[in-house]
């Protein structure tokens, strides 16, 4: 079993909102059941805060699903990282400009690193970045 993992923002919102799920997510929910840590950077929590909040608004997701969902997320087993304030004028924005992400998703990748965890992601460009910089992924 992996004991810990980093998983990005769109992870979380497949566990609140079905339509968002993949298998991928399914196993890394079973694996924070069965023990394991998700360890997120420090923007983890607003960007998924703000998914949630984008899916009201379009009407995907009603009032009630995304506080329930908040409150289910205010229960994970999760380990947040604050280094990433210190490292956004240097190594985040290096990791962004190397494989063309933004700096958020930067985040994902050097923590990933930094710590040799498993990332995962859905999103084409940070999966492609991490490939590429030897961090696995979750498969």
């Amino acid at each position: 079993m992996t004991r810990a993992f980093v998983a990005d923002a769109s992870v979380a919102v497949g566990w609140v909102h079905p339509a968002q799920a993949t298998t991928h997510s399914a196993a890394m929910l079973e694996a924070i059941a069965e023990g394991a840590t998700l360890e997120v950077p420090a923007l983890w929590p607003l960007e998924v805060a703000n998914a949630l909040t984008v899916l009201v608004r379009r009407r995907k997701l009603t009032e009630d699903e995304r506080q329930t969902g908040l409150g289910w997320l205010r229960g994970l087993r999760l380990r947040v990282d604050h280094e990433m304030a210190s490292l956004a004028f240097s190594r985040l924005s290096e990791l962004a400009t190397t494989h063309r992400l933004s700096v958020y998703d930067a985040a994902y990748l050097e923590l990933a690193q930094r710590r040799k965890l498993v990332l995962g992601c859905k999103d084409g460009p940070l999966r492609d970045a991490a490939k590429q910089s030897g961090v696995s992924l979750w498969e």
